[in-house]
């Protein structure tokens, strides 16, 4: 018994002299400075002007929460297959990156509620055919390597036994290989779609349809012990809705009617 309580004792004492352990919110804050993946060959959500400033959705709110915080963003260009490791290395403190808010990254990082909602679209060489995403089947297909379109698009193809599926490191790779020929077809974000083909700089491809995919939720990301921070992000897209700011970004930058980021019979 003695023992035990000069064991709890040490312990006791141990705890109130051992210096307090700042959190990452804390250190963002002390530091004047967020560093925000931002994937930026994914129009609308993230690119760049004619003077190569990043510019965006991603990029906004990035910089929104950058001043709810009180400190200067650093956008830190990101490709989608390197937003996780951006982070676990340390080069990043949040990912504003349009990122899926899949189980699997949840084993690895901290993910909060969507703050984003993408519908599913296929677009076409126009050269081949394809009408509709059952027109797909036997093709040769693509998508940006790690995302949620990706991952399904290349399930998909396994289940019909036919065809090819082919992954790309960007975006912009992906509608170059489509308009080149290389691939067939591609199913990417609606926004994502009308924003290539609208840029004029991938001739002869046409966004031909939906794809039967569910609507792909992005969350902010971050290190998955970061409890204070995930709160505070948390909140922030709450305020973003409330506020009126989530709408006032996506008639900007998207236009069209506003996705709802609410999932049926979960949030509301």
């Amino acid at each position: 018994m003695k023992t035990s309580v000069l064991a709890f004792g040490l312990v006791a004492a141990t705890a109130l002299t051992s210096p307090a352990h700042a959190d990452k919110l804390d250190d963002i804050i002390g530091s004047g400075t967020l560093r925000c993946a931002v994937v930026l060959d994914f129009p609308p959500m993230g690119s760049r002007d004619e003077n190569n400033n990043p510019i965006g959705f991603d990029v906004d709110y990035c910089n929104d929460l950058a001043k709810a915080l009180g400190v200067t963003a650093e956008i830190v260009e990101t490709p989608f297959p390197e937003r996780i490791p951006a982070l676990m290395s340390g080069r990043v403190d949040v990912g504003v990156a349009s990122t899926s808010d899949t189980l699997e990254r949840a084993k690895t990082v901290g993910m909060t509620v969507p703050y984003f909602a993408f519908e599913m679209a296929v677009t076409a060489n126009e050269k081949t055919g394809i009408k509709s995403f059952e027109d797909m089947k036997g093709k040769v297909v693509g998508a940006t390597a790690g995302t949620f379109e990706a991952i399904a698009l290349e399930k998909q193809v396994k289940e019909w036994g036919a065809g090819e599926f082919r992954p790309y490191q960007t975006q912009a790779d992906v509608f170059l290989a489509l308009s080149q020929g290389q691939i067939d077809a591609t199913v990417s974000t609606s926004t994502v779609a009308q924003a290539n083909v609208k840029t004029g700089k991938f001739p002869g491809i046409a966004v031909v349809g939906k794809a039967p995919f569910d609507t792909d939720y992005v969350a902010l990301f971050t290190n998955r012990e970061e409890y204070g921070l995930i709160n505070y992000l948390n909140l922030f897209i709450n305020q973003q809705v409330r506020t009126g700011r989530y709408a006032e970004l996506y008639e900007k930058w998207v236009g069209g009617e506003l996705p709802s980021l609410a999932v049926n019979g979960v949030y509301r």
